[in-house]
């Protein structure tokens, strides 16, 4: 099957570039192009794609606000937005996250690494979160909102073990790092994983992350 893209940031040139090495890509094609935010969120809900690579900083509406169109919108429940940002800002990180985003990536990032961001966004499987990055995750995200008390009634749908295995998703373990860590089998990891985001309302584990600092499941 395959990743249907769309390509949203200001810059002709880097638009140009990442198409050229998606579309040059088995499995993968860009099915759109967007200048500005909003132009980005008309082409999200006319084009039928599966990811948004979203820049941040875009004229009309900044990528965070269209994130967040994107993301709240029932109709396009199945898009994935991979943010692109740079550790110069790292709070957009966070605010990336509160948005929706499913990911976000430097511009720096490799194209290999870029390819496969995009894959794991899509398959909804793991955040996108380098050691370096889930350090920035747990401070912006831990600040404002340690703990959430609204969360509280959401946790308590959650059993023993599924609030574990949320804990651990939230340091960026993989599902097969979970199982070694709590001598589970891989599927039944996932399985936890799943049914944590079944009865929380998450897009993706991104969303896990974001819960678990919100309520206090997971601190700095």
């Amino acid at each position: 099957m395959t990743i249907r893209v769309l390509l949203a940031d200001d810059q002709a040139l880097l638009r140009g570039t990442f198409r050229m090495l998606i579309d040059s890509t088995p499995g993968m094609e860009v099915v759109a192009e967007a200048a500005t935010g909003r132009r980005a969120v008309e082409l999200a809900r006319s084009r039928r794609v599966d990811v948004v690579l979203m820049d941040i900083r875009m004229p009309d509406l900044d990528g965070l606000a269209a994130t967040r169109l994107i993301t709240e919108d029932e109709d396009l429940a199945g898009v994935k937005v991979l943010v692109l940002t740079t550790f110069e800002n790292d709070e957009y990180v966070a605010e990336a996250l509160r948005a929706g985003a499913s990911g976000f990536l430097g511009k720096g990032i490799d194209p290999g690494e870029l390819l496969d961001a995009i894959r794991v966004v899509a398959a909804g499987d793991a955040l996108l979160s380098p050691a370096a990055t889930k350090a920035l995750i747990a401070r912006f995200l831990s600040q404002p909102a340690a703990p959430d008390p609204g969360g509280t009634p959401q946790l308590a749908a959650l059993t023993p073990r599924e609030r574990e295995v949320v804990a651990l998703v939230a340091t960026g373990l993989s599902n097969d790092e979970i199982a070694e860590r709590l001598y589970v089998t891989p599927l039944t990891a996932k399985t936890h994983v799943n049914r944590a985001m079944a009865k929380l309302g998450a897009r993706d584990r991104a969303q896990l992350v974001v819960t678990a600092y919100r309520t206090g499941l997971a601190r700095v």
